[in-house]
Order: C-alpha cells, then structure tokens, then sequence
C-alpha cells in the first residue's frame, strides 16, 4: 500500500512509505506501533521531517507525531513550559515572545518539531537546547511506560544525547520541559549578533535578526527541499587548528571550553569552491555551503553521492573530516551517513 511521503519530509524527495498514519494521542501511538511492530514492518516517527534524508522508500510504517499542546507555570524567577512533541519549534519560539518570556530567540526559524529538539540538542547562534531544558518525557513503545528524564539524564552534547542511544529505538518523546529566567541575558556571542549592545537590546531585536540571516541563507523547502544544515561543525584538537590558522589566518572559529576549537563547516565547504556544484539533482546552495538542495528532482541517492564528494574535497584541502547532521533513512529504518558517504 504505497503511501507518498514526500510532502512529510523537507527534502521532499520521491519515496513512499507502506503507511502514513498521524498520531493525536499516547494511546494511538502505542497501539499503531504495536500493531507494525507484531507482523515484523519496520517503524519510523517522524515529526516534520526536516533532519532526514530518505536515501530510498521505507517499507514499513510512517507514525507523524501531531501531539499538541502547552502548559505554562512561573515561580518568581523562571517560566515553566511543557510543551507537546507535535508543536512546531519555530511557533513554540514566536509564542513565548508574545506572552513576554525571553530565552529562545537565537533557535528561531530552527524547522521541526519540538519532540525533535532534544534528540539532535538543536542550536544556533551560541544557543543551545540543553540551557532551557528542564526534562523530556517519552513513553516505551513496548510497555506503554512513561519516563520522565531531567536534563543532566538526556546527556546532551553537540547534536547529541541519549536519544540518538539507549533511548533511541522503542521510546517516542511525547512532550518538553523548558525552563525560561524571568531575568533574561542577550546571547550575543555570534555571527551579526555581535553588533547590538547587551545593555539595550531586546529579544525581539534578536530574533528578526536570526530570521533575517537564516531567511538570506536558507531556501525554504517549498522552494528547494533540504533539511538545513546538513554537517556538523567540525570541533579539532588547538594543535590542528594552529596549522591551519598559520594556512589560513582568516578561518573563522570559535574556541571551546576544553581548548578544542569549532570551525564552520560551511566555510570549509566554500572554500572548496563547491557553491552549486551540482550531481544529479542534488546540488550545494549558492547562498550557504552548509545547505544540500534538491535543486532538480533529485533522489536519495544523489544527495548522497553529493554529500560523499563535499567530504572528500573537505578532508583533501583542509585534513578535516566533516560528519553529516541529517539523519539517512534506508528501507528498513536508519542506516549509518558516515559509513555511506565515506
């Protein structure tokens, strides 16, 4: 019974799924993935489908995780949320703003779902997930149990946490607590953030900031599917950074707390001379290397055969290896990006 599911993932590449089913409730959930678990179909949750790569169709069933809802509390110094899976991030963002509660406005325009967001730890702009994290609850599929898990249990680390591990295949998370300071300080460590004054800005200003340079960057995926960044920024040891600083004095980079250092991958990729370079339909956004577009009707398979040849044009000119962020989606379930684009 093959289902398209290019409208469910932002690659929007054409593969199709056994079956597509959307999720309101625990209840539905823990039934529809009983029942595909029983005769053997493999199961994927997806919530809006914009950090996977489908590298071919799934044969087995799709879950879409539509839970919604958001519960406000406050103490004196901080606004508690808990907030459903199947809330879009990006609305999550403007709505805080709009009830006065400052904190997330460098994650805007951050695409997906919130139940999405402690899995990869989203961030951007100096930001992370894990500061505003307070738990995350998720249900065992096999049990119908629910966990709640504080932020030191998530192990959260760069596009990390126990998520992508031990809690990775037989639990769905169905909601997020986040922990907002009513006593707010500006993030403004990063990129054209630098240029406001911490003692007058606000976090309005900083978020139509972040949505003016993402929207500049990012093509939006009705105009060519992608899933945002495709690679992680690389972090290497100080000692590998000081050659390639000696290289190239103008690398851009930001120093970590263990002495290691972050360069962005995007500069890298630029650096190759890879803006447009094309295989397929796949190509390497003109605005920002970092982005992998289905420019012309472009299958799995050419985005990754593209993302293959960005890896081994980065790892020959510079001696460092960039890692895929976006999740590769075969047949039966999650296959390794390192492994297949070597």
């Amino acid at each position: 019974m093959n289902q398209n599911l290019r409208p469910f993932h932002t690659f929007h590449l054409p593969v199709s799924a056994n079956k597509i089913i959307p999720i309101h409730t625990q209840s539905e959930l823990i039934t529809e993935w009983q029942t595909a678990k029983n005769i053997g179909e493999p199961i994927l949750l997806l919530g809006q489908g914009s950090n996977v790569l489908f590298v071919e169709s799934f044969s087995g069933t799709v879950l879409i995780n539509q839970f919604k809802g958001i519960e406000h509390t406050e103490d004196e110094n901080f606004h508690y949320l808990k907030v459903a899976g199947g809330e879009i991030w990006h609305e999550l963002v403007q709505w805080t703003l709009s009830q006065n509660m400052a904190g997330l406005e460098n994650l805007a325009l951050i695409p997906g779902c919130v139940g999405s967001a402690p899995i990869q730890n989203i961030g951007a702009y100096g930001v992370e997930f894990e500061r505003f994290c307070d738990f995350v609850e998720a249900i065992n599929l096999r049990s119908g149990k629910t966990v709640k898990l504080s932020k030191e249990q998530c192990q959260f680390g760069y596009r990390e946490s126990i998520f992508k591990h031990e809690y990775k295949d037989e639990y769905a998370i169905v909601s997020v607590g986040l922990r907002l300071a009513k006593k707010w300080q500006p993030t403004l460590t990063y990129g054209s953030l630098t240029q406001f004054d911490p003692a007058t800005v606000t976090a309005q200003q900083i978020f139509d900031e972040v949505c003016a340079v993402r929207s500049a960057k990012l093509p939006h995926p009705d105009q060519f599917g992608n899933a945002g960044s495709f690679f992680k920024n690389p972090i290497i040891p100080f000692a590998k950074f000081s050659a390639l600083l000696t290289a190239y004095p103008n690398i851009p980079h930001y120093p970590q707390a263990d002495g290691s250092v972050k360069i962005p991958a995007g500069w890298l990729i630029d650096q190759c001379q890879l803006k447009g370079y094309q295989i397929g339909g796949a190509a390497v956004h003109t605005q920002q290397a970092l982005v992998l577009i289905n420019k012309d009707n472009a299958t799995g398979k050419d985005v990754v055969q593209l993302a293959k040849t960005v890896r081994q044009k980065v790892r020959k000119k510079f001696g460092v290896d960039i890692h895929p962020e976006v999740r590769f989606m075969g047949q039966s379930g999650e296959i390794d990006s390192e492994e297949i684009t070597r």
